[in-house]
């Protein structure tokens, strides 16, 4: 375990709103990076994906970078532009 992961572990033990705050935080970033690494596997650009959405690109990179709040039928248009399919889970 890195150092910075044994601060957050020790952090989170004695902060309960920094725990709850660092998952949110935590999965929303690893949602744009998910959309981000898609599109880089389908061979696009940001400006590219965006033509295919109908939007602009700095949208896209808003998602990529800043994911809160992302509808799941944006996701699903996001998805289908890049030749994937989304599947959500309950765990």
């Amino acid at each position: 375990m890195s150092d910075l992961q044994k601060y957050i572990e020790k952090r989170k033990a004695r902060d309960p709103e920094f725990a709850r705050n660092y998952e949110f935080g935590y999965q929303q970033f690893k949602i744009g990076a998910m959309l981000k690494l898609a599109r880089e596997e389908a061979g696009l650009t940001q400006e590219e994906l965006a033509k295919k959405l109908n939007t602009k690109k700095s949208a896209i990179s808003r998602i990529e970078n800043h994911a809160e709040d992302i509808k799941l039928s944006t996701l699903e248009k996001i998805a289908r532009a890049l030749g994937k399919k989304l599947r959500v889970e309950v765990a």
